[in-house]
């Protein structure tokens, strides 16, 4: 037996942001997750909730100078360093993309039979992975 027992079947992703404007033009209006709300956050910081699927993604600006994203890609820091979406549409998400001049830092790729991905920056430099699955 688990030791959580879940009443959601998926989970929330916080992502702290140099530019909110920024974030919102590639998570928002590229990748298309509709808005759910906004709201002001400790320190003068201010969440935005995306909707992608059941999870939420919490982009979170807040003021001051941080340092970004650490550099090297998957195995360049220690710590959460991507994560996936499954999605129907590779190929289209990659070139899109990579047309609205976000680096595709690993264009659509079979990494086994039947599994292809793609990795995609933000405009902070985190790694967004897509999966796309196919019948074998």
């Amino acid at each position: 037996m688990t030791l959580v027992q879940l009443s959601k079947d998926s989970i929330d992703l916080g992502i702290v942001v140099s530019d909110a404007d920024k974030a919102l033009a590639f998570y928002r209006d590229l990748l298309g997750f509709p808005l759910q709300g906004e709201m002001p956050m400790p320190g003068g910081a201010k969440m935005y909730r995306l909707l992608c699927g059941t999870s939420l993604l919490k982009i979170i600006h807040a003021p001051g100078d941080l340092s970004g994203a650490a550099k090297g890609g998957i195995t360049g820091a220690l710590g959460y360093r991507y994560f996936t979406m499954y999605v129907t549409n590779l190929q289209e998400i990659s070139d899109k993309c990579a047309a609205a001049g976000y680096n595709v830092a690993i264009a659509p790729v079979t990494i086994r039979p039947g599994v292809t991905i793609a990795m995609v920056e933000d405009p902070d430099g985190n790694w967004v992975e897509f999966l796309e699955t196919s019948a074998t």
